[in-house]
């Protein structure tokens, strides 16, 4: 039976950090965590979980303390994870299949040298899942390289070339939860000049590193520094080094930035273009969701409202499961003056997520207009009882709204 080693990098996690470890729980034979200047009791949480806890000055390069990590795994198998990620149940199975030696899907564990799992980014604002390399084989030869964005593909990829039995696995179902965008403003800011100075160092000593390019010109779309965005990406793009993801990536962020230049002249028509290469692009569908929403949410915008029910029913088959996709749908439905349609894509959206409470508000409009009167007020007065905690104002501006309809009148 193959045995695993979990490997960590932590800083100041003492909230997070046992959502993680209790995912892995039993799972895991080693535990192996690199703090890296913790104020609070982060380090004393992980040895209470079982951990070899180690220290690390932290020098900006989160590849150097990732290897540090794996330097001192004594297992098998190593899976990386970070404090604000945890395994989802199929990640578990996913675990307990390659502990038992058996075969993932028509590979045997043998060959095995990597697998890919699929992360679902919780709350995140634009592409909903994104593919790590995070379960691989304890060799030596299997670094991380670059100081931001750090991956082991590049050493994998190289590895296989000298050896050429091994296999990379990939496994399609959502593995790794991630929960890590919640961040207040200034630790948003943080993050980002850290993200922005240790890119840029790498980038003026590896001009030729289009991966790094694309991630420093999405950083600087999250900013909304468009013209440093379309330079660096253009330029990145231009140079034709890429693999299948980061083209699509440096696609779908570019047409991320020409959609923010509207109403500039030609930004429209480059934003679908660029955001039409990228679903064009030959990778999972479920990685492509981002593109598929942004063209749908575009051709929107631009009147092309059978367009944009393209898009969303394209996404919807990729991922069934996606309350925000039925909403999209809905809104687009209803700007055609589809009503019934419309209001299946709601409900259908809320049967997916029960506390959906743009939803219900939606809902409840199109129940009014189909002369639905209390089931509208009940939809209404659901979207109230599930803001009233977090939006005051939106519910003062649904109650005004439901008197300006009469419906607060009504019994």
């Amino acid at each position: 039976m193959a045995t695993l080693s979990l490997c960590m990098i932590v800083k100041d996690e003492a909230v997070n950090l046992p959502r993680c470890l209790a995912s892995v729980k039993d799972l895991v034979d080693e535990i192996v965590v690199i703090d890296t200047g913790s104020g609070d009791n982060t380090p004393m949480l992980a040895e209470a979980a079982g951990a070899k806890v180690n220290f690390l000055m932290w020098g900006d390069d989160f590849a150097h303390a990732r290897n540090v990590s794996l330097d001192q795994a004594t297992q098998d198998w190593i899976l990386v994870l970070d404090a604000d990620e945890t395994l989802t149940p199929q990640g578990r199975q996913l675990i307990l299949t390659l502990k038992a030696d058996q075969p993932l899907g028509q590979t045997k564990t043998a060959d095995v040298l990597l697998i890919t799992m699929l992360r679902q980014e919780i709350g995140a604002q634009q592409a909903p899942y994104t593919q790590v390399s995070r379960l691989f084989r304890n060799l030596p030869q299997i670094k991380y390289v670059r100081p931001y964005h750090e991956g082991v593909d590049e050493s994998v990829e190289a590895l296989m070339a000298a050896e050429e039995h091994w296999q990379i696995a990939h496994f399609e179902q959502v593995a790794i939860a991630h929960t890590g965008y919640s961040v207040d403003a200034i630790a948003a800011k943080d993050k980002f000049s850290r993200a922005q100075r240790i890119m840029s160092a790498h980038l003026s000593r590896h001009p030729e590193d289009t991966y790094i390019a694309n991630k420093l010109g999405a950083l600087y779309t999250q900013n909304d520094e468009w013209d440093k965005a379309l330079t660096i990406l253009n330029r990145a793009l231009g140079s034709g080094n890429f693999d299948p993801m980061t083209q699509y990536e440096l696609h779908y962020h570019l047409g991320i930035a020409h959609r923010h230049l509207i109403p500039m002249a030609g930004q429209m028509e480059a934003a679908e273009a660029a955001y039409r290469a990228a679903v064009a692009v030959p990778i999972s569908g479920k990685l492509k969701l981002g593109a598929y929403l942004n063209l749908g949410a575009l051709l929107k915008l631009k009147g092309d409202l059978a367009g944009a029910i393209a898009q969303y029913e394209a996404a919807s088959r990729i991922d069934p499961q996606s309350p925000t996709i039925y909403f999209n749908l809905g809104v687009v439905h209803r700007a055609r003056g589809y009503l019934e349609p419309a209001l299946r894509a709601y409900e259908y959206a809320i049967v997916l997520d029960p506390n959906y409470a743009a939803a219900y508000q939606n809902l409840a409009v199109v129940l009014f207009k189909l002369g639905k009167l209390p089931e509208s007020k009940r939809a209404f007065e659901r979207a109230l009882d599930l803001l009233k905690n977090i939006d005051p104002g939106e519910c003062d501006r649904i109650r005004q709204g439901m008197h300006e309809l009469g419906l607060d009148s009504l019994g």
